[in-house]
This record gives C-alpha cells, sequence and structure tokens, in this order.
C-alpha cells in the first residue's frame, strides 16, 4: 500500500486517544551525546542519513542549527538489497558536530529498533542506516552504536545498520515535502510529534 493510499487509515488513526502525541517512539527516551565525535573541519561537512520515509527526517533536520541544506533522496542498496529513503545533510561543524546530528537522528528521528521499517511504513526501503562519508564519520557511527547499546536506551536490540553506497536525490515533489504541505494527514501523524519532540528535547539546537 503506498503512502498516499494510507491517508484514510492514518486519519482515522489520529481519532484514536492519544495517538498523534505517541508517534514518536522515542518521544521522551534520554539519549546520551556521543563520547566519540568527528574532529572539527573546515567547510561545510555532509551527512546521509536513512531513518524511514524522507519527508519528516528531510523536515526534521531542516530546524537544526547549523545544517544548511537538506535533500531527501536514495542510499545504497545493492543486486538483493533496494536503496534506502534517506536524506543528505549539509552542515557547518562550527556550529553543530556530526555526533550531534546522530544523537538527533536516534533520539527523535528514527527507531532503531525496528527492522526494515518505521511507523506505518515496512519494507528495507524503510531502514535505519547510517552512512558515513568518511572514516572519522565511520568512526563516530560505529563507536556511538556501541555506546548506545551498552546504555540499554531501548529494551529491543539496536538493528541500525552502517552502510555505504551513492545518494541519489528524489523527484522534486519529495523535496521540502513537510514544510510545503505541513497539515498533510501523514505529516500530522508521524512528523510532527517528532519535530515538536526536537525542539523539546534539544532547545539549544532546535531553530523555527
Amino acid at each position: 500500500m503506498s503512502r498516499f493510499a494510507r491517508t484514510a487509515v492514518i486519519v482515522a488513526g489520529m481519532l484514536l486517544a492519544g495517538a498523534c502525541s505517541q508517534a514518536s517512539a522515542n518521544d521522551e527516551l534520554r539519549v546520551p551525546a556521543p563520547k566519540v565525535d568527528v574532529p572539527p573541519a573546515r567547510g561545510v561537512q555532509t551527512a546521509v542519513l536513512a531513518g524511514g520515509c524522507f519527508w519528516g527526517v528531510e523536515g526534521i533536520f531542516e530546524h537544526v542549527k547549523g545544517v544548511r541544506d537538506v535533500t531527501s533522496g536514495f542510499a545504497g542498496g545493492d543486486k538483493t538489497t533496494k536503496p534506502a529513503e534517506a536524506v543528505r545533510i549539509l552542515y557547518d561543524p562550527r556550529q553543530v558536530s556530526y555526533g550531534t546530528l546522530l544523537r538527533i537522528y536516534f533520539a527523535v528521528t528514527t527507531d532503531p529498533t525496528q527492522l526494515n521499517r518505521q511507523g506505518p511504513d515496512s519494507g528495507p526501503g524503510y531502514r535505519s542506516a547510517i552512512f558515513p562519508q568518511n572514516a572519522a564519520q565511520a568512526r563516530t557511527a560505529r563507536a556511538y552504536l556501541a555506546q548506545l547499546a551498552e546504555a540499554r536506551v531501548w529494551k529491543d536490540p539496536i538493528v541500525t545498520r552502517i552502510e555505504h553506497g551513492p545518494f541519489t536525490i528524489a523527484e522534486a515533489g519529495h523535496q521540502d515535502f513537510m514544510r510545503r504541505n505541513p497539515v498533510h494527514p501523514y505529516i500530522l501523524m508521524w512528523d510532527r510529534p517528532k519535530l515538536a519532540a526536537l525542539k523539546r528535547q534539544f532547545p539549544e539546537d532546535y531553530r523555527s
């Protein structure tokens, strides 16, 4: 079933008590800051993350201070695994670190315990995955996954993968979808609560 075909189901779900407020599984989790981070670098840097439908992931990171641009697209994949919906984040490391982006990713953007799905979307295209763009990002991602597993922030095992592969930009209709469609039922149900969680949990990193 396509994302658009699920609109009626989503609207019905929104009428259930507390449905909208519980859209983010990570809403009130205390996700620790990374002990290992990418050293500061000059110039704008790139991060690529997959955490379910790229509409919301893009919309959330567009509200993070230091992020210059976010693009929806697809990353990774091979002959046996389809590409994942992902976002390419251009950020200023003088304002926000790669580790902070990962912390936000795990705290409010993706549920790292869901295998090949996020919320109402299922299939490997919606998997939770990190695509390091250099060796320093790879070291930080591996260390943070180990740190989170040891901290047992979630009851279930973390299934977020570290992957590699090219990033391909999605069609124009998917770009800035959350900003252009703020009252779309899917956005209201699954993404607006996560944006509210970003503002609440990361007030120093949030921008309107």
